[in-house]
């Protein structure tokens, strides 16, 4: 019988810790550690003015969005400065330079995808970013034909 109170025991304590570790790293995404790409949205910007823009339905991005090779692809020929660009986020926790850095990513290096203006803002609200999600909605509505506004803080 010993045995196996010290089992539960055990399995008690490591899912004690497993659930506290979860906390801590949902807590610190939402500190504020993911802010607006600013650069990232103006460049976007930039794109809708220009008409580089896939009018795709609800839900392509996960066939749209660029594979992990095409991602470093682009980085090799482009660099991080570029790859920046595409994201409407930047996760201040990780340093230059790294692909951990950018979240949100809106086009596939070409072409900004409505599927990913709407899956950003989906994501940015699901874990309270308010800056992203107001950009994010704010580029989806210049898709529509209505003036770009820039997003309040």
């Amino acid at each position: 019988m010993k045995p196996a109170i010290l089992k539960n025991a055990c399995v008690c304590f490591i899912a004690r810790i497993v659930l506290l570790c979860a906390l801590s790293d949902v807590r610190a995404q939402s500190s504020g550690s993911i802010k607006l790409n600013e650069e990232g949205f103006a460049f976007a910007a930039q794109l809708l003015k220009e008409g580089r823009f896939v009018p795709d339905s609800k839900g392509a991005w996960r066939e749209h969005r660029p594979s992990t090779k095409i991602e470093n692809e682009f980085i090799r020929l482009h660099g991080f400065n570029e790859y920046a660009k595409w994201h409407l986020g930047i996760d201040s926790r990780y340093p230059d330079n790294t692909k951990s850095r950018y979240k949100f990513p809106y086009g596939d290096f070409k072409n900004v995808h409505r599927c990913g203006l709407l899956a950003a803002k989906a994501r940015a609200r699901q874990y309270g970013y308010i800056e992203v999600e107001k950009a994010a909605a704010e580029l989806e509505r210049t898709t529509k034909g209505k003036p770009l506004t820039l997003p309040s803080r």
